[in-house]
């Protein structure tokens, strides 16, 4: 659900705007809005500063768990060690750049082997010099004899492709041979290799200086957090609105209104402060608080990559949750890989912090969903569990026949979740707007029911038929006829009939269409499922047929531990891609079927801001 918010306007003296932000900030409790704010020329370094700042805090933290951090003593303040951070991270930068250059260079000279510059220059000194050449190598072959009657030259090394060679000639001869020259090479590959060393030793005593500075991480985030305090306050007065001559100031804040009282307490005892408490409208921008059970809290986290809904609107987090629960356990579909999914869930809950809980929690969840529904399905580790148990066939067995049966299942799910989406957004616009804003949109939901429940659940099974209720009965032509009324005459009941019923037909056509295209998204859930469990059962056949395991052991022996190992290889590897893959698939599919198809049956509106109250805690 939305957080129920209250609205603030703040009318106090410009010169104690600061003291009266930082008693908010104290208090904790308070958004203020500085929706359009941009930054001028003198606050661009400061933005700057603080993302340095988050850099540094992401880096060390990172450092700080890695072997390269060392007991070493922290520095005196944030400040000073910020500033070493910033030297040490640019010159590992710089290292690490000519790290890179060396070893280019190191490859490009390797082919010519080794050789001492100085024993060059001397033979330069004298007047003879050496010019350094490539070739192909069957063009070295061929003209080699000819070469060497006009020019004294020696090979130095050969690949399959290319030869490297030298020519020696005084310092004024003109040199004509089909091969390209190249500079001369001012070291050997040595040379090269022992500068990368060097400086690949001098990153490593870095990690002296990274070890101090994530000791003292502590104190660089409250160098963060002062800065953040800091913009927070240009933000404010760039954003709030002066008056009198700028003596006073009017700023705009929100509190959630059960919290309210403790704002209204801390504003009463402040002096010089009047202000005005009042609801929300339709035309504020409203900061969006969630405040779910634990179950959805976990969802909130795949909502927030669509975007938070609009303050006033329903927060359809509690009611996309089991669906997409549901549908990731069908998208990966094997009881194997979900119990992976919720081991490696369990370890990052364990060992990730705090930071990491919910999406740790959230694996958990999908990985137990795709366990208990691979399970049902009759898949592990795309072996088949009726096979495994002794049935014959698994039409027998009281397993899902996900290849068969499954399609139609898919389809149903799609129009099970866009039903859900239309009831729910019928029902909260009949609360908010009355009954009579949404005869048309309830019209074509009691039509597209009717037709479910009548002509749907036959076509599922045979044996769900309502009696009373089917394509033939009365009470389904009644039904038809209410909603066409509905959805034909009564979209707008003070509009012109005629112009109600020209609107109705268009709508009629859009959502036929919309509809059709809706439910035939929902196929993706079978697709993904059914391709994810054929390659399982490709890499075991794989592995079993490439080992000669697929035959059976007749005799144990040294063979058999080969092939064992090379069919373990194999299922890891296979597995593995096959996991991966199907996890991602898993993860971003249901996502869509959610943003796109329930999301819009649903009348989902888009927020545009989060409620972040003024705090002296860096986020």
């Amino acid at each position: 659900m939305i957080v129920k918010m209250s609205r603030y306007d703040f009318v106090l003296l410009s010169a104690q705007s600061d003291d009266f932000v930082a008693r908010l900030r104290e208090l904790g409790l308070v958004d203020i809005t500085t929706t359009g704010w941009e930054p001028r020329e003198q606050d661009r370094q400061l933005v700057s500063d603080i993302e340095h700042h988050r850099k540094a805090v992401d880096m060390l933290q990172e450092f700080a768990q890695s072997e390269n951090m060392q007991q070493v003593e922290a520095y005196p303040s944030g400040a000073e060690a910020f500033e070493a951070y910033v030297e040490a991270a640019q010159r590992k930068a710089t290292l690490m750049g000519e790290v890179a250059r060396l070893d280019k260079l190191s490859e490009e000279l390797e082919p010519w082997g080794e050789f001492s510059a100085e024993s060059r220059e001397q033979l330069a000194e004298g007047g003879v010099m050496l010019r350094y050449f490539t070739t192909q190598t069957t063009t070295f072959d061929e003209n080699l004899a000819a070469w060497g009657e006009q020019y004294t030259l020696a090979e130095i090394n050969r690949t399959p492709s290319t030869v490297y060679f030298v020519v020696v000639a005084t310092a004024d001869e003109e040199i004509m041979l089909d091969a390209q020259e190249v500079r001369v090479p001012m070291m050997d590959y040595r040379a090269a290799k022992a500068d990368a060393d060097e400086n690949r030793l001098q990153i490593q005593q870095l990690d002296y200086e990274f070890s101090r500075c994530a000791a003292s991480l502590e104190a660089i985030k409250a160098e963060l957090a002062a800065l953040t305090c800091r913009l927070q306050n240009v933000k404010i007065r760039g954003t709030a609105e002066e008056a009198a001559d700028g003596e006073l100031m009017v700023m705009e804040g929100w509190a959630e209104a059960d919290k309210s009282a403790e704002v209204d307490k801390l504003l009463d005892e402040y002096p010089d402060v009047i202000y005005l408490k009042s609801n929300p409208t339709e035309q504020d921008d409203t900061p969006v608080k969630l405040k779910n059970n634990r179950f959805a809290r976990l969802f909130e986290l795949i909502g927030g990559m669509y975007a938070l809904p609009k303050y006033g609107t329903l927060d359809l987090t509690p009611f996309f949750a089991p669906f997409y629960m549901l549908f990731f356990a069908i998208c990966l579909n094997d009881a194997g890989y979900g119990a992976i999914l919720f081991a490696l869930g369990l370890g990052l809950f364990l060992k990730g912090g705090q930071a990491m809980r919910q999406a740790a929690t959230l694996t958990m969840v999908c990985g137990g969903a795709t366990t208990l529904f691979g399970f049902y399905s009759g898949s592990l580790f795309g072996l088949s569990i009726p096979d495994m148990l002794g049935y014959e066939s698994i039409a027998e067995s009281p397993f899902l026949d996900f290849q068969n049966d499954f399609f139609s299942l898919a389809l149903a799910l799609g129009v099970v979740q866009i039903l859900f989406g239309m009831f729910l957004n019928i029902c909260f616009k009949a609360r908010y707007f009355g009954i009579t804003s949404v005869f048309a949109q309830l019209g074509w939901f009691i039509v597209l029911f009717a037709a479910c429940l009548a002509g749907g659940l036959p076509m599922l099974n045979e044996n769900w038929v309502i009696p009373f209720f089917t394509t033939s009965s009365p009470a389904f032509y009644a039904a038809l006829a209410v909603g066409a009324v509905m959805m034909l005459f009564l979209s707008d009941i003070k509009r012109n009939p005629l112009i109600n019923f020209a609107s109705g037909l268009w709508d009629v056509y859009n959502n036929i269409t919309g509809l059709l295209s809706d439910v035939l998204s929902y196929i993706r859930l079978f697709a993904i499922g059914l391709s994810g469990g054929v390659l399982a059962q490709v890499f075991n056949s794989l592995a079993l047929g490439l080992t000669g395991l697929d035959a059976g052991i007749e005799q144990f022996g040294l063979g058999t531990i080969f092939q064992i190992l090379g069919a373990t290889a194999i299922l890891l590897v296979g597995h593995g891609i096959n996991l991966f893959m199907s996890s991602i698939s898993s993860f971003v599919h249901p996502m869509r079927l959610t943003f796109v198809e329930f999301y819009k049956n649903a009348g989902f509106e888009m927020g545009t801001r989060s409620f972040e109250p003024l705090t002296n805690n860096e986020k």
